[in-house]
C-alpha cells in the first residue's frame, strides 16, 4: 500500500485522535484518515449521478 503525507491543522489532528485506539471507532489514525477518503468519494460519485455524470464500467471519461 502506497504511502502519503498529509498536512492539516493541529485541531483537525487533536479532534481525531479523539476516535483513534483501543475500544474506539478507528484502530489507528491511517484507518480514519482511509475511512474519511472513502466517505468522501462515495459522496462525490452520489453528486455526480445527481448530475448526470455517471461513470459507467468500461467508459472513458475525456478530460477527468
Amino acid at each position: 500500500m502506497p504511502k502519503i503525507c498529509v498536512e492539516m491543522p493541529q485541531e483537525i489532528l487533536d479532534d481525531l485522535r479523539v476516535h483513534v485506539g483501543d475500544d474506539k471507532k478507528f484502530v489507528n489514525l491511517s484507518d480514519a484518515v482511509r475511512t474519511a477518503c472513502r466517505k468522501l468519494l462515495d459522496a462525490l460519485d452520489e453528486i455526480d449521478n445527481r448530475h448526470g455524470r455517471n461513470k459507467f464500467e468500461g467508459e472513458k471519461n475525456e478530460g477527468w
